[in-house]
């Protein structure tokens, strides 16, 4: 079988004026048998964005409104990709495996994970049982995929080029478990939260030192895998959220979460953000790290109180709107002319 790491990592060009450069023809050999997983990014990016629109709601008096369509589209995206998929799986089971199998795509079923956590906050709001039953299913994946990833590691043989940003994957999905089940009331859910938050804590910090080893001493990542270097950066913008959430404080570690997570964001960005990157799928790599990072900002600007942080939080808040826009046109004119499920 045919696999391309560059059709898994697919990226694009500057945030809004590079992405518009595409080429618009159809291609030919369509079909669902190449519909990416790493697709499912799109749904962390939107509910992320609907959970920043809901705290501007309770904090600043925005329009419910606004969350709420997001949250709605992010859950009619998270449908018509889990019947993709499923029709993918369904008639393409050797392709899935291969997929799940790759040393790097396989981290990316981490984001249908993640995408099912994020969702059970944005559905909680409508339903809390749909919401815990939902956030339990997440969790279980979260774990299960965590253990398989780990173990499928510590079993050795890995090339050093296969540590990229991905790697990283799993442990933010398991750090999003004490992001949105903060308020469950299952007896054994606070025993779930501390686990989940010691696994996805140490594994972020081994994978990233992993990760940025092999950035500093071997070859540049692939241009095609240029903007999944932003997920460096999720690690310390979700562990920001997820110690406030178990702690109830927005303190002094937490204050140096936000900030080395808004510096390595810094650092990234004029890496990524360049007209050399085409438009794929992978540029939903960069959407959930970024709406991670605003919902810190949002938090961290709240609980200390100053103006110009609040300003700058609501600021980001509405550049990650316009991103967002942005992708989600790019990606259904690729839909529709054949490219995004072109062999």
């Amino acid at each position: 079988m045919r696999f391309r790491l560059a059709r898994m990592t697919n990226s694009a060009t500057s945030a809004t004026s590079t992405l518009s450069a595409m080429d618009t023809r159809p291609a030919a050999g369509a079909s669902i048998k190449n519909l990416p997983v790493n697709l499912f990014a799109a749904v962390m990016g939107l509910s992320g964005l609907s959970m920043g629109w809901r705290f501007a709601h309770t904090e600043f008096g925005v329009p419910r409104v606004v969350s709420d369509a997001i949250g709605l589209f992010a859950t009619f995206v998270f449908v018509v990709l889990l019947v993709g998929y499923g029709a993918k799986l369904l008639r393409h089971p050797a392709a899935v495996k291969a997929e799940f199998n790759h040393p790097i795509a396989g981290n990316f079923f981490g984001t249908i994970a993640i995408a099912l956590l994020l969702q059970s906050a944005v559905l909680g709001t409508y339903d809390s049982a749909l919401g815990h039953a939902v956030w339990v299913v997440g969790t279980v994946a979260t774990l299960l995929l965590a253990a398989h990833v780990v173990s499928r590691l510590l079993g050795g043989n890995c090339h050093p080029a296969h540590a990229v940003p991905a790697w990283i994957i799993p442990g933010v999905a398991a750090l999003d478990i004490p992001v949105t089940g903060s308020h469950m009331p299952m007896a054994w859910a606070g025993e779930v939260l501390l686990l989940s938050a010691a696994v996805g804590s140490v594994l972020a910090l081994v994978l990233f030192t992993m990760i940025v080893t092999r950035l500093i001493q071997h070859e540049p990542l692939a241009p095609a895998m240029t903007p999944s270097l932003l997920i460096l950066v999720a690690p310390f913008e979700v562990g920001f959220t997820a110690y406030v959430n178990l702690t109830g404080r927005v303190d002094l570690f937490a204050g140096l979460l936000f900030y080395f997570g808004l510096f390595l964001f810094l650092v990234l960005a004029p890496k990524v953000f360049r007209r050399s990157v085409p438009f794929g799928a992978g540029w939903w790599a960069i959407s959930f790290p970024l709406a991670a990072m605003v919902n810190a900002g949002l938090k961290y600007a709240s609980v200390r109180g100053a103006v110009p942080l609040k300003v700058v939080a609501g600021g980001m808040l509405v550049v990650l709107t316009a991103v967002m826009f942005v992708l989600a046109v790019r990606t259904v004119r690729v839909l529709f002319n054949g490219r995004l499920l072109a062999s």
